[in-house]
């Protein structure tokens, strides 16, 4: 009876983790709809404290000129939101850029403004979102340290991107190891709720909510557990024009792997013409078996708001070779517009330098208003007596 009565237990508990984690798997395939969101436009946690407005928070790097997969998974998603009226602020992450060896001064400062000017000609306004670059906030820094004492060693370490860069050899710096604590930081000083993300991002923002916990169990509530907007539209699933099994990647040695939006309209043309594909000629979208096709329906299912049905309906008939020509002209369309108001703003550095400006000082107003906290329940010292240093005069 014992032995029948303990098996009766493990049958019940099985059943209830079974459920679990089925109602997770339901989830995932979801954006922010099923959140527990108030008509008050405020975020509820049930193992929270606090109440917290929805805000938006996400990030690019300024290393090398952004491409299609760029654009469509984050720019344009990020101008969706402004456009729903969302609170959405977009940093450009020159300190995470530090990480890799290529960094020039100089090219980081030129990348910096022609991505701003790519992302004020893709729709973004400076009025209604936030747009500033991470380092001209020091409370980036400043809450990583808090954020890196509460990490560790074993659950970084284990983390993709670290795995994949010491898989090879070498010796890392500890920036890499960091990477994503900053990032942790980056979203919870503006106490994101949101972060547009794709699927391989999701154990960093995972990170960030674990810490986010942790934080609340050993000092009090200060953040709300960040959650991930997945796109519902395939964006962060851009594949490599040369090697439909990768990602397309700004890193990637072979510029022909990717559209980038400073392409020209030749340039686009020619990249999808000799885009990988396979031996079948008809146009079907099935990215297990024909990825470097099912690439091409994607990118024209992006830039035309259309379903991959659609698109292989529209494309019977047609060869590849035919099919690329009218891929090619679906993304010209989309980005030709984007990259002559880019070339007109980036011959105006002193504009986007102000909108800049401007946008790290909303930017930091909001930083030191949670940082307050911060440094309240840790006992570091308090943030209005650290202001106070600048109002006096040293000799």
């Amino acid at each position: 009876m014992y032995i029948l009565r303990k098996a009766f237990i493990h049958v019940k508990r099985y059943a209830r983790i079974c459920k679990f984690s089925t109602q997770g798997c339901c989830r995932q395939k979801y954006t922010s709809d099923v959140n527990p969101l108030e008509p008050n436009n405020t975020i509820i946690g049930a193992e929270e404290d606090g109440r917290w407005p929805r805000r938006i928070v996400s990030g690019l790097q300024p290393t090398g000129a952004l491409h299609v997969g760029n654009y469509f998974a984050a720019v344009r998603r990020c101008i969706q939101l402004q456009e729903r009226g969302q609170d959405v602020m977009l940093f450009i992450a020159d300190l995470h850029a530090l990480t890799t060896k290529q960094v020039n001064p100089a090219a980081m400062q030129d990348n910096t403004l022609q991505l701003t000017a790519y992302l004020l000609a893709s729709g973004l306004d400076p009025a209604r979102t936030v747009l500033f670059a991470q380092s001209a906030v020091p409370r980036h820094a400043e809450l990583c340290w808090v954020l890196t004492c509460l990490a560790t060693q074993a659950r970084l370490a284990h983390l993709p991107q670290y795995r994949e860069r010491t898989a090879g050899g070498g010796d890392l710096g500890a920036g890499l190891l960091l990477y994503p604590v900053l990032q942790a930081a980056d979203v919870l000083l503006y106490r994101a709720t949101h972060v547009p993300v794709g699927a391989d991002q999701l154990q960093h923002l995972q990170l960030a909510a674990l810490l986010a916990r942790t934080f609340r169990h050993r000092y009090g509530s200060a953040f709300p557990t960040p959650r991930a907007l997945l796109p519902a539209d395939g964006s962060d699933r851009v594949r490599s024009l040369r090697d439909p099994a990768k990602k397309m990647s700004k890193s990637d040695p072979d510029p022909k792997s990717r559209i980038a939006l400073a392409d020209s309209d030749d340039a686009i043309r020619a990249k999808i013409k000799k885009a990988v594909t396979d031996f079948t000629p008809q146009v079907t979208f099935d990215p297990a078996t024909r990825p470097g096709v099912s690439n091409l329906v994607l990118l024209q299912c992006l830039a035309e708001d259309k379903t991959p049905e659609e698109v292989t309906d529209e494309a019977e008939g047609l060869t590849t070779a035919q099919y690329k020509r009218v891929v090619a002209e679906a993304l010209v369309s989309v980005l030709g517009p984007i990259r002559a108001r880019a070339e007109e703003l980036q011959s105006r550095p002193r504009l986007l330098r102000d909108v800049l400006r401007h946008g790290a000082a909303r930017a930091r107003r909001r930083a030191d208003a949670v940082y307050a906290d911060v440094a309240a329940l840790t006992g570091l010292a308090p943030v209005e007596l650290v202001e106070a240093d600048k109002k006096l005069k040293v000799a």
